[in-house]
């Protein structure tokens, strides 16, 4: 299995090789341990303002998560959980009666063509880990078929979307995430944008306009948004998502793909979470996080998914055939890689151009944010993402050893 010794170059190599070519634009790279002693944060090359002006690259940019929100929404909604306010396995129906309406696409090869009623209800932890079967549309073309002959309908189409297959028994990336966002505000009373700031800024030190939902407000914060500039002036994150960006007429609070945040803030998330200091979460409710949730009924859609189109995307940076799972807030690695990432390691990502893990085994977290330059070069931005995730393994086996020569 693939290592950090297969992947040759460095960091500082590989990615100055892609800025010199105009590939991409710069990155933002941020790594740590629980204690913070090992420390690697790195801002590389330029953005470009409205303007024109090119400026260096900062740790205090502010970026488009995209699809790494969904962590940060797992926090806010786990958080419910711990208040009472919710539970993992409970029935939605009452919070979220739109989402106990949704019914559910025949199985594939049926032959059958009307919709079904939903088995059973939606759960919280369902929602979390993808298995509600609320998924994408251009993810499953049964889905995006449907939703192109229901186009004329009057409401809105992602909330009218039937669900892909009958909860709880097979598991498909979608906006289940931002189904959570949607139940937390309506148990709490409160936006998401303010639980983010109340429930994770403030316990970990993080300024309220370094995360913020879109739109971003603030004239100091817009002028630090990696995205805001010639090619993307709405801000959207054009780049993140490989030239589409933020879909403006969501609706919703957009817990699975809205938040701008600065890569020393999210490895921030990272960091507390790795050492489960207790600031975000209950260290009872980190360890459930890093436990497989694809529970018995959805195991053998989740592999297939794992084995089929859009797993190079599903796997994040894990190699094909690997063991791995789904926890609460990405996928969870189920098997040790040497030198690499350890067994029930948590990683995800965002769009095209972020990923982020934690892995608790090798007491190390990280994110790497590329800025990718338009036309996006998937497959080299593919490539400067596994440069990070195995060299900062490189340099952090580079720092254990030298602390030990040192002792």
């Amino acid at each position: 299995m693939a290592g950090p010794t297969d992947f040759g170059e460095s960091i500082e190599t590989a990615f100055g090789a892609a800025i010199a070519a105009g590939k991409i634009r710069g990155a933002v790279i941020c790594a740590t341990d629980a204690a913070g002693n090992f420390v690697y944060d790195r801002a590389l090359g330029e953005r470009t303002l409205l303007s024109g002006e090119k400026r260096p690259q900062q740790l205090d940019d502010i970026l488009y998560l995209a699809s790494a929100t969904k962590l940060i929404t797992t926090v806010i909604a786990l958080q419910c959980v711990e208040d009472g306010l919710l539970t993992l396995a409970g029935d939605l129906s009452a919070l979220a009666p739109e989402l106990a309406r949704k019914q559910v696409l025949p199985p594939e090869g049926s032959g059958a063509s009307e919709l079904e009623p939903a088995a059973r209800p939606i759960t919280l932890e369902m929602l979390l880990t993808h298995t509600a079967g609320t998924a994408y549309g251009f993810l499953v073309p049964r889905l995006a078929a449907w939703r192109e002959a229901h186009k004329d309908a009057a409401d809105d189409g992602a909330a009218r979307d039937p669900l892909a297959f009958q909860p709880g028994t097979g598991w498909m990336y979608g906006s289940g995430l931002d189904w959570a966002a949607l139940v937390v505000e309506r148990a709490t009373g409160t936006t998401v944008d303010e639980l983010v700031r109340r429930r994770v800024c403030a316990p970990l030190g993080i300024a309220p306009e370094d995360a913020q939902f879109y739109p971003v407000q603030g004239d100091a914060a817009r002028a630090r948004m990696v995205d805001l500039n010639p090619d993307d002036p709405e801000g959207l994150g054009r780049a993140v998502i490989g030239g589409a960006g933020l879909v403006k007429n969501s609706t919703g609070p957009f817990g699975g793909h809205g938040l701008f945040m600065t890569g020393a803030a999210y490895v921030k998330v990272l960091r507390s979470l790795l050492a489960n200091d207790g600031k975000l979460l209950r260290p009872e409710t980190v360890e459930d996080m890093f436990r497989d949730h694809v529970g018995a009924e959805a195991a053998a859609n989740f592999r297939a998914a794992m084995e089929g189109p859009g797993s190079e995307f599903f796997r994040v940076g894990t190699a094909p055939g690997s063991r791995v799972g789904y926890g609460l807030g990405g996928l969870l690695t189920l098997e040790n890689v040497e030198g690499w990432y350890g067994e029930r390691t948590l990683t995800w990502g965002g769009g095209f151009t972020f990923t982020w893990f934690i892995d608790r085994k090798n007491d190390l977290c990280g994110l790497g944010a590329v800025q990718a330059a338009l036309p996006l070069d998937f497959d080299l931005v593919a490539e400067l993402k596994q440069t990070f995730r195995y060299d900062i393994y490189r340099k952090h086996a580079a720092w254990k050893k030298e602390r030990q020569q040192a002792a």
